[in-house]
């Protein structure tokens, strides 16, 4: 359907009935619409029409989700932007997406686009007009990921990409308008937009937003609001699974709980299903591809150390390095078609057309097919780092290290974390007769780069070891790590950064 259309489409049908709720507000249908309407009208007050773009930064509220559907409504793509990027990350992004306005309730300190206060979004004012025709074509979203480039690429993902990758969602977990979600996951990720917020919404059913996630909370807010799912990362349900043994909450509405971004041990998931009596449900996707792509079933056989069964709608090949089918039970490249995969990458003709090459999204990851078809996960291409569920490119932080003229050599990898899985940490070389020291390559990557990039160790080296063909050799590096001890909790200090030469 038409996704501007959904907020009518409830208030018509169920004018009281639940809708969005965050940690201030619950809205009903009705007023879930009169909150679009009023946004829209404000959007269009600042010249915004088909075809633009609206940057939205926000922490998770029900006012991002407002401002997505206002947006649609006048024919407009959003851009979601992290609370977390530092003042050039947000510039770039903003820049590149040609973002006309930038709704937020942070202080950002540039002229250019327009800045609208979340608290004007919904002021007292006319109600914008019906929802505008537009084409199932029309750009709907764009979501950043960070590149192998050292920049950020914007995936366009289109009205007819989300209308599938929800439809897909829903027929997957068999949703309907009795079941409720949890967000725990930011929204400005295309997991908690698809799987947590609209795919409930157009079953019938109802999202509430948590602010931020927390442990210690988590299973109070899931006994409250009657959840019947929710999608985390490994991070979430190892804290979950750690809590003391005196919690014990009441998970009798919980039907399903989603695992994706990163993999899970397979004792992880034993742990907690067997812990608090929710199965967990892994499965596998990108951006690229709206979201997902594959999952475990939920009525089916679940298979814990694989991704799941292809979604319907949707087609995976492994294939090699040059894009031919491997025998079945080898490894390659995952490939994927449907009709979820992105439109390409704004403003990047070639490595569109690279990742897109025959028709199929090319993941760069390497997995293979079992013998019952479920999808195996091997191994990241392009050095992906996956922090407590967040993406980290090595090549995003070397790139900033390397603007310090001190600087010879640069190389990320990818530490092993009890807590969140991996951790980036920086090896580096310098320049003949250079001086400098780690706290100072740090408070530089500081500047430019979220604290979540930052690596957690600096180790200064005379010089970085070469593979055979003289390039910087990782593999080396990654097995001088040794892992940190447990910490305590997700918000303990990370490691100190130190040097050696």
């Amino acid at each position: 359907m038409n996704l501007s259309a959904l907020p009518d489409l409830r208030a018509s049908q169920d004018p009281n009935g639940p809708s969005i709720a965050d940690d201030d507000l619950d809205l009903t249908n009705i007023q879930f619409l009169e909150s679009v309407q009023r946004a829209a009208a404000t959007l269009r007050t600042h010249g915004i029409g088909a075809g633009d773009v609206v940057a939205v930064m926000l922490p998770n509220t029900a006012g991002l989700v407002v401002t997505l559907f206002a947006a649609w409504r006048i024919g407009a793509a959003v851009t979601p932007l992290s609370p977390a990027l530092v003042p050039a990350e947000i510039a770039y992004q903003v820049a590149d997406a040609g973002a006309k306005v930038l709704v937020t309730d942070s202080q950002v300190e540039w002229e250019t686009p327009a800045l609208l206060p979340v608290r004007e979004l919904t002021a007292e004012r006319p109600a914008a007009a019906d929802p505008v025709e537009q084409s199932e074509h029309a750009l709907a979203l764009l979501i950043y990921t960070s590149g192998t480039t050292g920049r950020p690429k914007g995936v366009m993902l289109d009205h007819a990409n989300l209308n599938a990758m929800c439809r897909m969602v829903i027929d997957a977990f068999e949703l309907t308008s009795a079941d409720h979600s949890l967000l725990i996951l930011p929204l400005f990720h295309v997991n908690g937009i698809v799987v947590s917020t609209l795919s409930p919404l157009l079953a019938g059913g109802r999202t509430t937003i948590a602010g931020r996630f927390s442990p210690k909370t988590f299973f109070e807010r899931i006994e409250q609001s009657g959840a019947t799912y929710f999608s985390a990362v490994p991070t979430m349900y190892t804290m979950l699974a750690d809590l003391p043994t005196d919690v014990t909450p009441n998970t009798s509405a919980v039907r399903f709980g989603v695992c994706g971004a990163a993999p899970a041990s397979v004792e992880l998931l034993e742990k907690f299903e067997s812990r608090y009596d929710i199965p967990i449900v892994e499965g596998y996707g990108l951006s690229e591809g709206s979201c997902a792509s594959a999952v475990n079933p939920i009525g089916g056989k679940r298979k814990p150390g694989t991704v799941g069964l292809p979604l319907p709608g949707q087609t995976i090949r492994i294939v090699d390095w040059n894009d031919l089918p491997v025998p079945d039970g080898e490894p390659g490249e995952v490939l994927v078609h449907g009709p979820n995969v992105m439109r390409g990458y704004l403003n990047r003709p070639d490595e569109t057309a690279a990742a897109l090459a025959g028709g199929w999204l090319h993941t760069g990851d390497i997995g293979r097919i079992d013998q019952d078809g479920y999808l195996v996960l091997l191994d990241r291409a392009k050095d992906m780092i996956i922090r407590g569920g967040e993406n980290i490119y090595p090549k995003e932080i070397e790139t900033v290290v390397y603007q310090l003229a001190e600087i010879a050599e640069a190389a990320v990898v990818g530490r092993a974390d009890p807590v969140y899985g991996e951790q980036p940490v920086l090896f580096v070389s310098l320049n003949s007769g250079a001086t400098i020291d780690a706290e100072r390559i740090h408070e530089h990557a500081r500047r430019s780069l979220s604290k979540f990039k930052l690596p957690v160790t600096i180790t200064i080296l005379d010089e970085l070891p070469k593979n055979a063909v003289g390039k910087i050799d990782k593999p080396s590096l990654r097995t001088s790590l040794s892992p940190p001890r447990a910490r305590a909790d997700a918000s303990s200090p990370a490691p100190k950064i130190r040097s050696s030469s």
